[in-house]
């Protein structure tokens, strides 16, 4: 069976972060209930389509799913567990799937964390983001650190054995010494994942308009030269406290790496499931509608219209995809370059002949002898990926190979 991860999008916040701009809104109960009766029917819908796949991760993001009933987190897996082979769950491995939900502080207690630990999730992703309050109140979060900290140690309590904690560095007025208050703080709980990500400001956020349309906010941002003192500071701590860097903004202790966030480096198949979900399937890269009333209209209306029982795994069967795209091989190639090069292991050019049936250097031959004399990349016998320059101006290495 070839394996696939699914993605369960469930978009609903208590309100949105100044840095904000995923596919996300508050909703009351209602639409929490009338979003998940549709989603669990897009799930069913796949049930014959899918039948020849092994799901090996699912990760439930928003938005903020950790916001809904914990019943309706639960009525989810379980629509999942019924329509999908599950890795370790009902099939013969005996591994688990890694199945992942993100959490905002203070919006779970013990109970819902035991509901999820009892269906089986067996991994959190909280959105901490930093340690210190005030840095808090200005990315516009609705937590405080003691929040999370009780939500932290309910979970370890409970039995959670997999946390990650999101971080962000890089924020207006921070220097070097707050970014490092907050690592070491969090490396005293000893999560076994930090994604650590240098914040990017996008337009239509609140951010934006404070900091990039303002002149006088722009002052506030840090320079380049503090914005790499704070990423080399990042490694240099996180590596002497045992977390390897795998992933350029992601560092886990040894086996802890993200399955789920690897499986899109390295060009694995993915599902997505909810309004504004992105998915690669065959070669081909798609997203659900992301007006979440034509998404709820439109699955109702068409699961009930069409046959069910037998579909094509490419057919949109309930009309609810956008943007669908079948990638060329330059296409293909290109992104194993780019996403492959994420990883601090880099990319095998072994992998790349057998998947491509050419050497890499007849296509990528001048490129990758210009970005080595740069001292970008480094090559060895079987592999290419990024030296700490690199890492450093990865958006221009990555180009070189599009």
């Amino acid at each position: 069976m070839k394996e696939i991860g699914l993605y369960i999008h469930i978009p609903f916040c208590e309100r949105k972060c100044n840095y904000c701009d995923f596919l996300s809104f508050k909703a009351d109960e209602e639409m929490n209930y009338r979003y998940v009766e549709a989603l669990l029917l897009e799930i069913k819908s796949y049930k014959l389509s899918f039948d020849e796949y092994l799901v090996s991760t699912i990760y439930i993001g928003g938005g903020t799913p950790s916001l809904i009933n914990a019943f309706l987190i639960v009525d989810i897996i379980n629509g999942l567990k019924d329509t999908f082979t599950i890795k370790g769950i009902n099939d013969k491995s005996k591994e688990e799937a890694e199945i992942t939900i993100e959490i905002n502080p203070g919006t779970v207690n013990e109970a819902k964390l035991k509901r999820y630990f009892d269906i089986g999730i067996n991994r959190i992703s909280f959105g901490l983001q930093s340690t210190n309050n005030d840095e808090l109140k200005l990315l516009g979060r609705i937590h405080n650190y003691k929040q999370f900290e009780d939500n932290y140690m309910a979970a370890r309590k409970i039995g959670f054995k997999n946390i990650n904690i999101d971080l962000i560095s890089a924020l207006p007025n921070q220097t070097n010494e707050k970014w490092m208050e907050t690592l070491n703080k969090v490396i005293s709980l000893s999560p076994e994942h930090i994604s650590a990500y240098t914040l990017i400001i996008e337009e239509k956020t609140q951010f934006y308009t404070d900091y990039v349309t303002n002149t006088e906010g722009k002052k506030d941002l840090p320079d380049e030269e503090l914005d790499r003192l704070i990423y080399k500071t990042t490694t240099d701590i996180l590596n002497k406290a045992g977390y390897k860097r795998y992933e350029i903004s992601n560092y886990a202790l040894e086996n802890y790496e993200s399955k789920h966030n690897t499986s899109y480096w390295i060009g694995k198949e993915y599902l997505g499931l909810g309004i504004g979900s992105s998915s690669y399937v065959n070669n081909s890269r798609f997203n659900n509608l992301k007006n979440i009333e034509q998404y709820i209209s439109k699955v109702h209306s068409n699961y009930l219209k069409n046959n069910i029982e037998r579909i094509d795994i490419m057919e949109d069967c309930l009309n609810i995809r956008e943007n669908i795209q079948v990638l060329s091989n330059k296409e293909m190639i290109e992104e194993f370059m780019f996403l492959g090069l994420r990883l601090a292991k880099g990319i095998s050019k072994n992998e790349f002949k057998e998947k491509f049936k050419k050497d890499i250097n007849d296509i990528y031959k001048e490129e990758i002898l210009k970005l080595l004399k740069q001292n970008l990349i480094k090559e060895t016998k079987d592999r290419i990926y990024l030296t700490d320059l690199g890492i450093d101006l990865s958006n221009h290495v990555f180009t070189n190979f599009i």
